[in-house]
């Protein structure tokens, strides 16, 4: 089972690579869709089932990538070597300032302070011509490198999808790392690996800031898959639904992470339909609300724990 759980997510990178010419546009659009959701799922999964931080402000770095790289392209489009390098180093940026003032507060207050920052945020761009006001702003040429366009829906598709091994390679390598048994030792007892000789709020602020640069990488494709961006990618509610997602996938999973984004974006497209719920589908966030608290009481481990009763020896991944 250990062996399986190791392979597993690159068995499911391997057949979606083989899908991806095997799909509808639509099948194809809502793939991506899910994929740029889970990065930033897993970003939000190193501060929260790695650290130990919960933030809810994390959709401030996931907005600033995408008005980065919108802005960054202008009117005469921009190159992905560029652009992306500038999405994730402004929503770094804007990570590491945050991280400095809200890493040294706790619990709660850590968390109504990631928030003000991130609605701060969000009102730069909402009140101001820099983000095109609530309206926001379009993309006029998708980023392009060499043969690799954006517009191009199968470029979309790989580019994205290697984005996500990427980011999850990345995870697991820091997972197995001593920055990441670090990190595990702050989030079950941050006061004993202080007195041990740690750094911890540099520990914490490495993970802060790593996190903010992964959010803004999802930043950088969602805007480059549709092409515009508007200041709800940095509302307070984005935070709440990818805290939602690592919580309904499973905390202190890596897989849990991108099986919560898959499941809560489904739960959304599935409950929103009304060929699938009839006139239920007006009212989709009552019935997603219903679900989300049925799946939490019914496993509080997550969907991943499904998996933990049937072999609880299996390894976290």
């Amino acid at each position: 089972m250990n062996k399986l759980n190791h392979w597993l997510p690159f068995a499911c990178a391997i057949a979606l690579a083989l899908l991806g010419p095997m799909l509808s546009p639509y099948m194809s659009d809502l793939v991506v869709k899910v994929m740029i959701l889970s990065i930033f799922a897993l970003s939000l999964e190193l501060l929260v089932g790695m650290t130990g931080l919960v933030s809810l402000g994390h959709a401030a770095f996931y907005g600033i990538g995408a008005y980065a790289t919108v802005l960054g392209s202008g009117k005469e489009g921009g190159s992905i070597a560029l652009l992306l390098p500038l999405a994730m180093g402004c929503a770094a940026a804007y990570a590491l300032a945050v991280g400095a003032l809200s890493l040294r507060t706790r619990g709660v207050y850590f968390i109504m302070v990631t928030l003000a920052f991130a609605q701060m945020a969000f009102f730069v761009f909402h009140d101001t011509a820099l983000g095109g006001g609530s309206d926001g702003i379009y993309m006029y040429i998708r980023p392009t490198l060499g043969a690799l366009d954006m517009e191009n829906r199968y470029t979309q598709f790989y580019f994205v999808l290697a984005a996500l091994a990427a980011t999850y390679g990345l995870l697991a390598l820091i997972r197995r790392s001593r920055f990441g048994a670090a990190l595990a030792g702050i989030r079950v007892n941050e006061q004993r690996m202080r007195a041990a000789g740690f750094p911890v709020y540099g520990y914490k602020l490495a993970a802060f800031v790593i996190a903010g640069a992964l959010a803004g990488l999802a930043g950088f494709l969602v805007a480059s898959r549709d092409g515009v961006v508007n200041p709800e990618l940095l509302a307070w509610h984005n935070s709440g639904e990818v805290l939602l997602m690592i919580i309904l996938g499973g905390l202190g999973h890596l897989r849990g992470a991108v099986i919560g984004a898959v499941a809560f974006t489904l739960l959304k497209e599935l409950l929103s339909t009304h060929a699938l719920v009839g006139p239920m589908a007006d009212h989709w966030q009552l019935s997603l609300g219903l679900a989300i608290i049925a799946f939490v009481a019914l496993l509080p481990k997550g969907i991943i724990g499904i998996t933990a009763r049937l072999s609880p020896k299996g390894a976290a991944s």
